[in-house]
């Protein structure tokens, strides 16, 4: 059986490397949460104009309107899972102690 040495750590040229790390070319995290939030908002608003459409008779594709409250609900949902966790996140962090 062969045992393996154990590694020593890095030389400090090497540690410097780690420090350079940058955050991939996406947008920032508010940004995006800004977005989505948006989109959201878009969807519950073309879904009440889609049951308005079918209430006042201005167009009668039901399957249409039943989309567009699906996609909106679960849009609603999504971002509800989205503010619990983050709330979660936040409430870890502060009760991290320094």
């Amino acid at each position: 059986m062969n045992i393996q040495p154990v590694q020593h750590s890095l030389p400090a040229g090497e540690i410097e490397k780690f420090t350079d790390i940058k955050e991939p070319g996406g947008k920032p995290f508010l940004e995006m949460l800004k977005d989505s939030l948006s989109q959201v908002d878009q969807n519950q608003k073309s879904a009440e104009e889609a049951v308005k459409g079918l209430e006042t008779g201005s167009h009668q594709n039901i399957h249409q309107t039943m989309i567009a409250l699906e996609k909106a609900d679960l849009s609603l949902q999504m971002m509800m899972q989205v503010r619990n966790k983050i709330l979660s996140a936040y409430e870890e962090i502060s009760r991290m102690q320094m």
